[in-house]
Protein backbone atom coordinates (compact mmCIF):
# COMPACT_ATOMS: atom_id res chain seq x y z
CA UNK A 1 0.00 0.00 0.00
CA UNK A 2 1.06 3.55 -0.54
CA UNK A 3 2.72 4.67 2.67
CA UNK A 4 1.73 8.30 2.20
CA UNK A 5 -1.98 7.48 2.40
CA UNK A 6 -2.98 8.06 6.00
CA UNK A 7 -5.86 6.51 7.88
CA UNK A 8 -8.76 8.97 7.84
CA UNK A 9 -11.16 7.46 10.37
CA UNK A 10 -11.31 8.34 14.04
CA UNK A 11 -9.68 7.75 16.42
CA UNK A 12 -6.57 7.58 14.20
CA UNK A 13 -7.36 11.02 12.80
CA UNK A 14 -8.50 13.04 15.82
CA UNK A 15 -10.52 15.60 13.84
CA UNK A 16 -13.11 14.94 11.15
CA UNK A 17 -11.51 14.12 7.77
CA UNK A 18 -12.01 16.87 5.19
CA UNK A 19 -12.74 16.85 1.47
CA UNK A 20 -9.06 17.72 0.97
CA UNK A 21 -8.05 14.63 2.97
CA UNK A 22 -10.32 12.44 0.82
CA UNK A 23 -8.93 13.93 -2.39
CA UNK A 24 -5.29 13.62 -1.29
CA UNK A 25 -5.75 9.95 -0.42
CA UNK A 26 -7.53 9.27 -3.72
CA UNK A 27 -4.81 11.06 -5.69
CA UNK A 28 -2.07 9.02 -3.98
CA UNK A 29 -3.98 5.81 -4.68
CA UNK A 30 -4.45 6.61 -8.38
CA UNK A 31 -0.78 7.61 -8.69
CA UNK A 32 0.30 4.33 -7.10
CA UNK A 33 -2.00 2.11 -9.16
CA UNK A 34 -1.36 3.89 -12.48
CA UNK A 35 2.38 4.29 -11.96
CA UNK A 36 2.16 7.96 -13.00
CA UNK A 37 2.76 10.95 -10.76
CA UNK A 38 1.11 13.12 -13.40
CA UNK A 39 -0.63 11.66 -16.46
CA UNK A 40 0.17 12.51 -20.05
CA UNK A 41 -2.35 14.77 -21.74
CA UNK A 42 -4.10 11.82 -23.41
CA UNK A 43 -4.62 10.15 -20.00
CA UNK A 44 -5.51 13.23 -17.98
CA UNK A 45 -9.31 12.88 -18.22
CA UNK A 46 -9.42 9.24 -17.10
CA UNK A 47 -6.86 9.93 -14.34
CA UNK A 48 -8.87 12.85 -12.94
CA UNK A 49 -12.15 10.91 -13.22
CA UNK A 50 -10.63 8.06 -11.22
CA UNK A 51 -9.51 10.50 -8.51
CA UNK A 52 -13.04 11.96 -8.31
CA UNK A 53 -14.68 8.53 -8.11
CA UNK A 54 -12.28 7.28 -5.44
CA UNK A 55 -12.75 10.50 -3.46
CA UNK A 56 -16.52 9.86 -3.45
CA UNK A 57 -16.07 6.17 -2.57
CA UNK A 58 -13.84 7.22 0.33
CA UNK A 59 -16.49 9.61 1.63
CA UNK A 60 -19.20 6.93 1.40
CA UNK A 61 -16.99 4.39 3.18
CA UNK A 62 -16.05 6.69 6.05
CA UNK A 63 -19.62 7.96 6.51
CA UNK A 64 -20.86 4.37 6.74
CA UNK A 65 -18.25 2.93 9.10
CA UNK A 66 -19.14 2.33 12.70
CA UNK A 67 -16.11 2.39 15.00
CA UNK A 68 -16.71 0.61 18.29
CA UNK A 69 -16.67 2.93 21.26
CA UNK A 70 -17.33 6.02 19.14
CA UNK A 71 -20.66 7.70 18.55
CA UNK A 72 -21.63 8.34 14.93
CA UNK A 73 -21.55 12.08 14.10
Amino acid sequence: MCRSIKTLRPPVLPEQATEEDFHAAALQYVRKVSGFRAPAAHNKEVFERAVEEITEATRVLLEGLEVRGMAKP
